[in-house]
């Protein structure tokens, strides 16, 4: 028997739907055909075991476990799934042949797999791998299965990813939620990942930027000359020798701002200096002359077709749209086979794939939408973008239209929007480029320069479909402007000149479409600068599958919150909290980066599970001996309710304390000496911090706390 293994239920109805002869017996777990017998997980059925399903001692948080390091990985099958997954054992150990239909990622591979792994299947493995869920992908994936085997590392890069998580996420969060309950914070957990917790920093440091932001003036000093063939306008570009001239700059209040007239970004912030320089240029003579006059064709390429990042960026500022609506609506049109699968990383697109263009471009004239059938009666089905290119393709390539024809009325407003991105992203692909003309001017007047800039579209391309975006990005104090036709040599004349006062802005917050990006190009985030060269083309940090899921918990965990139609990100006082209290190398990303770098690496067959695990071991003990000393802000007193004063004996003599009702354990000592069955528990109350059993309130032992101890000295 050949037994398929789907990821999810829906992509083993579509498996099953392709084989011959099947027959609806869903209700039982599984699908039999006459080409054999389809079933499927629920994603993970296998879940990580708790710290405490390796040793029972681990349920109470004690910094003195720390850090918590498994001999041996356990897995444990999930509550919620087990029904299916026993039914799947069962298949395994009746099939002869299997086939694995987990989502062609790293998450995909290592869902199926490790089911596999858990029950030991000694059986044939092999690997099919379906982009999009329309019946011709299938049978053309189903045609072309590939040994399991040949997956291996992508698997191993998989387990290494998880493990990871897990030594971070379990033992950094006890240890520095210790700290904070240590600093008086009861009720205060820390949650800290791999990458939420660099995330995180990302939005806590750029609002401190903005906080500490103090605008700045600065001037602009542009000019009109008189050509033969017409008047243009120039800006003036200081020397370096005058941005180096020592000349101090004051504030509106006195304060200092520089000690020459420019900035460190060589923006004229002294208006004198301004003032003084434009009454040289009004004073005569006001002859000039073209030193530089230079007309350059230049080209912008199509725009890709979309990853998942770049389709919740686009989506994003275009639409407002949350990422994780982008992904879940993606996830939608996946499923209704509309178009291929959402979770990809890739840009490009499989050569081979370039035959189904003409039927998907058919399709989508007849979409209704009389602007897409303009454009597709525009395209070029035999053009071949950059975008077909074997070299770039991964186990999954761009996310595109299939060749089922979308009926965009039956679609939601979501399913539809999102849908007609993709579309017109696929069209571009067989457009023409976008062919400008550049023209730059340089003019030499007493003895300054001064430059223009000039664009002319002389073929739009692609960007007819891109109308409302801006075509060609500049920066906003760069100087645009018609431009006559003139030579090098040719004199010009000074007509006028004014100065232009601008502010100086503050970084823009973070929407999550643009903390998607951030998470994407993390080389400008990086603290090192060798890192920021080494991390510029590595993937960023997390995958396209996960970076929603990350900024979606943030937010509801109310480190993060949302602010305006725009939805911009500002942390909360326990975000400042969490990114105040751990040390450099967990906030900033250089080293999650690096891992990320490192698995991806892993996937291809370089470096082992081992060697991984062993430096994030290393990297985790480090950072818990850092928990013991690092400084939280301690919380605000509050009001406890007390219990009754009660009489209990220690060692023959009685004891009389009051215990906090309230308040929660902050750490963990030794056995109770009392009661013999409860730990001693630190805890905050009224006057101070003290040490109480765990078995409260049927045993009542308390004492003093010395330098984080308990002291059973004079305790009556």
């Amino acid at each position: 028997m050949r037994l398929y293994i789907a990821e999810k239920p829906s992509m083993g109805r579509e498996i099953a739907h392709c084989l011959k002869e099947p027959h609806d017996t869903s209700g039982k777990g599984y699908i039999a055909t006459s080409e054999g017998v389809v079933t499927w997980l629920y994603g993970h059925v296998l879940r990580q075991a708790e710290p405490d399903e390796y040793d029972e001692r681990y349920k109470f948080w004690r910094a003195d476990d720390l850090p918590i390091v498994p001999n041996e990985w356990k897995m444990v099958i999930d509550k919620k799934a087990s029904q299916q997954f026993y039914i799947v054992k069962k298949l395994i150990k009746e099939a002869d042949e299997i086939i694995h239909a987990g989502d062609p990622d790293r998450e995909g591979q290592l869902l199926v797999d490790e089911v596999l792994d858990y029950v030991g299947n000694k059986k044939p493995v092999k690997r099919i791998l379906l982009n999009a869920l329309d019946e011709r992908s299938i049978k053309q994936a189903n045609s072309d299965l590939r040994d399991n085997k040949d997956f291996y590392n992508l698997k191993q890069s998989a387990l290494a990813r998880a493990r990871a998580d897990w030594l971070i996420g379990m033992n950094l969060s006890r240890a520095y939620t210790l700290a904070a309950r240590r600093a008086g914070h009861q009720k205060l957990l820390l949650p800290i990942g791999r990458v939420k917790t660099p995330t995180l920093a990302l939005v806590v440091r750029r609002e401190r930027e903005i906080e500490n932001f103090k605008p700045v003036d600065y001037y602009l000093i542009r000019a009109e000359f008189q050509h033969k063939n017409g008047v243009f306008t120039a800006q003036w570009k200081p020397s370096d020798k005058l941005k180096t001239t020592k000349r101090e700059t004051l504030d509106d209040k006195g304060n200092k701002l520089s000690d020459t007239a420019f900035d460190k970004e060589g923006r004229l912030i002294n208006k004198s200096v301004a003032d003084e320089m434009l009454k040289i240029f009004k004073a005569t003579p006001h002859n000039g002359k073209i030193t530089l006059y230079e007309t350059a064709e230049k080209k912008e390429l199509q725009p890709l077709p979309f990853s998942l990042s770049a389709l919740q960026v686009m989506a994003g500022k275009q639409l407002g749209y949350a990422p994780q609506q982008v992904l879940d609506t993606a996830q939608s049109l996946y499923e209704k086979k509309l178009t291929t699968y959402p979770r990809s990383d890739c840009s490009y697109l499989p050569p081979n794939q370039h035959k189904d263009a003409a039927k998907i471009l058919g399709n989508l004239q007849k979409v209704n939408n009389k602007k897409f059938s303009e454009w597709v009666s525009k395209a070029d089905v035999k053009k071949r973008s950059r975008a077909w290119n074997d070299k770039k393709i991964t186990a999954h390539h761009a996310i595109i239209p299939t060749t089922k024809q979308a009926n965009i009325e039956s679609l939601t407003d979501f399913e539809r929007n999102i849908y007609l991105l993709i579309a017109r992203q696929y069209m571009a692909q067989f457009y023409p480029e976008f062919v400008y003309d550049e023209t730059t001017v340089n003019v030499n007047y007493k003895d300054e320069l001064f430059v223009t800039k000039g664009k002319v579209a002389k073929q739009l391309g692609w960007r007819e479909m891109y109308a409302n975006q801006q075509t060609i990005k500049s920066d906003e104090d760069e100087l645009e402007t018609t431009i006559p036709k003139m030579k090098k040599g040719d004199a010009v004349e000074y007509q006028k000149g004014g100065i232009l006062k601008k502010k100086t802005k503050p970084p823009s917050r973070f929407t999550p479409a643009t903390l998607i990006q951030g998470m994407k190009d993390i080389h400008k985030y990086v603290k090192s600068v060798d890192a920021k060269k080494q991390l510029k083309d590595v993937y960023g940090i997390g995958t396209e599958a996960t970076r929603a899921t990350i900024i979606d918990d943030l937010i509801k965990r109310r480190f993060l919150i949302t602010m305006g139609k725009a939805k911009t990100l500002k942390p909360t006082d326990q975000a400042y909290l969490l990114v105040d209290a751990l040390p450099d190398e967990m906030t900033y990303p250089d080293a999650t980066a690096v891992w990320e770098d490192r698995l991806h690496s892993m996937s291809e067959g370089e470096g082992t599970l081992d060697d991984f695990l062993n430096g994030q071991i290393k990297f985790t003990s480090e950072l818990c001996s850092k928990a013991q000393y690092c400084k939280i802000k301690a919380a605000e007193p509050t009001e406890v309710e007390e219990l009754p004063k009660v009489k209990k004996t220690y060692n023959n003599k009685p004891v009389n304390k009051t215990i906090n009702k309230t308040n929660d354990a902050t750490d963990e000592g030794s056995a109770c000496p009392l009661c013999k069955k409860g730990h001693l528990v630190r805890r905050n109350g009224r006057n101070g911090i003290f040490w109480g059993c765990s078995n409260f309130p049927k045993c009542r032992m308390t004492c003093n706390d010395v330098e984080g101890k308990p002291q059973f000295k004079n305790q009556c």
